[in-house]
């Protein structure tokens, strides 16, 4: 057998090894979202999950209610919104060059913050809009608002990333200034709901709301496959890639652009969720190494994994109180992120 020849057999073998790693993913993350659904004070067994989704008839009337206006939104937000996270910190860590890169980074969840902060306490509607959307659409209006002033501020003086960086940095701590004010002027009861919404809950969730995030999610995931191969000719420096061809600077802000509007709509509807744009990504690249054929679909499948955990941890950490899972991510990122600083810190020495 010819080296040509092993090595075309070992290359199939390891796309197989990928592939069902990424099934067996899948296949946790549906056995995490049946157990989601079946957890909380009126107990749903996984016969009567399943058969309560194909024939609804088989389910009282108040347990067809918990199902499927409670539970079944509460868990698949929680996929849609982990998806959207792990899928935007993958392509940020990999145009930014930065393996401590999240949907942060940019500033875009504290310019959210900022746009539903303003709702909340000056309490205006625009456009006559429902009013449980105000605050969501608020929040994405002010996140895609730092969107576009840092595209344009990166088209005008050169989207390397140092510029994208130092931008991203100065915009949140001018957005987190802005919010301080806010929060001081604001009356006992706005800044209550402030606080709350930026703990981050999926406990808002609705089909509706679900129903957008995914769908910014199915539109965003092609054009992130699309580019797979520029992405992992990227991994190898931007002189690599430009000796393929690869335009680096257009690709750094499409790319931004995406990741910022699939984190605006995912955080306008549940608020601040930090650590799983983070986590997500590194544990695709343990197992799927830089390959992004298989790194962008597995650091979703992962940020979806570790939100839908997460918001089992919620409901279960004390009984009966549904903590924010803006505050268990954090619990569970920041070990792993200040492992991320001691490990890069050795390599460095």
């Amino acid at each position: 057998m010819s080296a040509k020849t092993t090595l075309a057999a070992d290359y199939r073998r390891l796309t197989l090894h990928r592939m069902i790693w990424l099934g067996l993913m899948f296949c946790v993350l549906v056995f995490i979202v049946m157990l989601n659904v079946s957890i909380g004070p009126a107990k749903l067994s996984f016969g009567q999950i399943v058969t309560g989704v194909f024939n609804s008839a088989s389910l009282t009337d108040n347990e067809n209610l918990i199902l499927w206006q409670l539970r079944l939104p509460y868990a698949l937000m929680a996929v849609c919104v982990g998806a959207c996270l792990g899928l935007a910190g993958a392509e940020m860590q990999t145009v930014l060059n930065n393996p401590l890169a999240s949907p942060t980074t940019l500033g875009v969840m504290h310019a959210a913050t900022f746009g539903a902060s303003l709702a909340i306490v000056f309490k205006f509607i625009p456009f006559g809009l429902p009013e449980n959307y105000v605050v969501p659409f608020c929040a994405f209006t002010g996140a895609i608002g730092a969107v576009l002033f840092i595209q344009y501020f990166s088209k005008r003086f050169g989207a390397t990333v140092d510029t994208v960086i130092l931008v991203g940095i100065a915009m949140f701590f001018a957005l987190e200034a802005m919010i301080s004010l806010i929060q001081f002027v604001a009356d006992s009861d706005s800044l209550q709901q402030m606080v709350f919404w930026t703990m981050g809950s999926l406990a808002r969730a609705t089909w509706e709301k679900v129903g957008i995030v995914f769908l910014v999610f199915a539109i965003c995931l092609p054009f992130s496959i699309r580019q797979v191969w520029k992405m992992t000719a990227l991994r190898g420096g931007e002189e690599y890639a430009k000796s393929f061809g690869v335009s680096v600077e257009r690709l750094r802000l499409i790319v931004l652009f995406r990741v910022s509007v699939m984190t605006a709509v995912a955080v306008a509807f549940t608020g601040v969720i930090g650590f799983v744009g983070l986590v997500g990504p590194h544990i695709s690249r343990l197992a799927f190494g830089e390959d992004h054929r298989f790194y962008l679909p597995g650091a979703a499948l992962a940020g979806a994994f570790i939100l839908a955990g997460a918001s089992i941890l919620s409901k279960t950490i004390v009984p009966g109180i549904l903590i924010p899972d803006g505050i268990v991510t954090a619990l569970i990122g920041i070990p792993l992120f200040l492992g991320l600083l001691i490990n890069q810190k050795r390599r460095g020495k």
